[in-house]
């Protein structure tokens, strides 16, 4: 894999922070390949290693096995088209990590046959603590699927899913999800302030909870339910709140949101394909 050459077309932060990853993981800079119209975006990359940095898509596509699409979704389309020809004379391995976009549609604007793998990365995988979700259209083989897991492990986690549609699930519990942790973060932080902490104790102890409690639930050998009933002593003061949570319909709020940003996706993927 350390000979596998990798380029991106858009150097935004996601690609900066995959690259970012691969070199720490011991990918050479000089294996990387990267394209922007912008020169300060190709200047920061630069600055991760001495990767080849320039603004011509077809250059990467010509050169590279494996492409990483990073562009915003609302002109994918037209990137695509303009590559289309030497994506279909390189056929490279291109993975996508534009929200929205079906991997047909991607397919289709560069020209068919093309391996996609289509990914759904989330914001911590800027600190190369993501989760990650990956699907494969039908020719992507055992190899490039290694390939791609690769690339996208130098950001945190990733696994598979077997349908594209279960992306948009993926989307609602860890694309949308570290919006909902800071949503949590930011109720609790105003709570302690209200019963008399001052915002900095409030907000130190937040984070530092949030945290901790990541860590135990990651490091454990027990689930986040059984965590829970471990640290709820009967009457004590974590019963009484998580009670109140509870009788609150936390669980079905929870539920509710997550379909709801899972509809939006749908209708979003609708919105971009057409």
């Amino acid at each position: 894999m350390l000979d596998l050459k990798i380029g991106f077309i858009g150097g935004g932060n996601m690609a900066a922070s995959i690259i970012g990853g691969l070199i720490a993981s011991g990918v050479p800079a000089e294996n990387i390949w990267a394209s922007d119209p912008s020169t300060e975006s190709l200047s920061k990359l630069t600055k991760l290693g001495a990767i080849h940095a320039g603004k011509d898509n077809n250059a990467v596509i010509n050169t590279v096995d494996v492409v990483v699409m990073a562009v915003k979704p609302q002109v994918m389309k037209t990137v695509a088209n303009d590559i289309a020809a030497a994506a279909q004379k390189a056929k490279p391995l291109v993975i996508s990590i534009a929200a929205g976009i079906t991997s047909d549609s991607l397919n289709n604007w560069l020209g068919g046959k093309i391996a996609i793998v289509r990914c759904m990365p989330n914001t911590p995988a800027l600190l190369q603590c993501g989760a990650t979700a990956l699907y494969a259209n039908t020719s992507v083989s055992s190899i490039q699927r290694q390939q791609a897991e690769h690339i996208l492990s130098a950001v945190g986690i990733n696994l598979w899913v077997e349908s594209e549609a279960q992306l948009d699930a993926v989307t609602a519990l860890s694309g949308s999800g570290p919006a909902y942790f800071f949503l949590l973060m930011e109720a609790m932080q105003a709570s302690g302030e209200a019963m008399g902490l001052s915002p900095e104790q409030s907000q130190k102890l937040t984070l530092q909870t949030a945290l901790g409690a990541a860590r135990m639930a990651v490091e454990s050998d027990v689930d986040a339910a059984e965590l829970r009933r471990r640290v709820t002593s009967p009457n004590g003061t974590t019963e009484r709140a998580i009670g109140i949570f509870e009788q609150g319909g936390l669980r079905e709020l929870v539920d509710r949101a997550l379909t709801g940003a899972k509809i939006r996706s749908e209708e979003l993927a609708q919105e971009l394909d057409s």
